[in-house]
């Protein structure tokens, strides 16, 4: 029993190195942080405590993003060395992007409950735009303005669509991968 515990407690210090390191390079940090400060400058909040906390909350949740990403790409390509039959090859990566998917879910959940807890809907969704690059309300004007003839429940299922592309896109681990989402 006390072996069990030394292996997993071995496993789980060992694991969590691996993790810290990848996710804390300073370089990164860095990046992520000014990333994320942009979006909370928009956002006018008066507290420099609220702030910083709201900039850390987006800054781990683009590090943890990356870091699903990173290990679902790295798995990918492990698998495709090591199987060679095509079909087997794509089914091995579409359950990897099934498990890795999984794990964007639950972080995006989680991810929205801090939000909420610091910020208004109206703040959180100012948030979701900075994250896809404000897409949204460019491509809602763009529509409007091609298209000036579309009726209330046109626009309103073009609006709908497009919200639900930017949940998918926020979650993306690059800016070709949030702007797919949008088409």
């Amino acid at each position: 029993m006390y072996k069990n515990l030394l292996v997993v407690a071995l496993f789980l210090f060992l694991g969590t190195n691996v993790i810290l390191a990848q996710k804390y390079d300073p370089e990164y940090v860095k990046v992520t942080n000014e990333r994320a400060q942009k979006i909370v400058d928009d956002l006018k909040l008066k507290s420099t405590e609220d702030q910083l906390a709201v900039r850390d909350i987006i800054a781990e949740q683009y590090r943890s993003l990356n870091s699903i990403h990173e290990s679902r790409d790295a798995k990918i390509s492990e698998s495709k060395k090591k199987i060679s039959d095509k079909t087997a090859q794509q089914k091995a990566e579409d359950k990897l992007k099934k498990e890795a998917d999984k794990k964007v879910m639950a972080l995006h959940k989680s991810y929205l409950k801090k939000l909420s807890k610091k910020l208004t809907n109206s703040q959180i969704v100012q948030v979701k735009d900075g994250m896809t690059y404000g897409v949204l309300p460019i491509t809602v004007l763009g529509y409007n303005d091609m298209l000036p003839n579309l009726t209330q429940e046109q626009q309103k299922y073009i609006y709908d669509a497009l919200v639900e592309a930017r949940e998918h896109a926020m979650d993306g681990g690059s800016s070709k991968e949030k702007h797919a989402w949008f088409g």
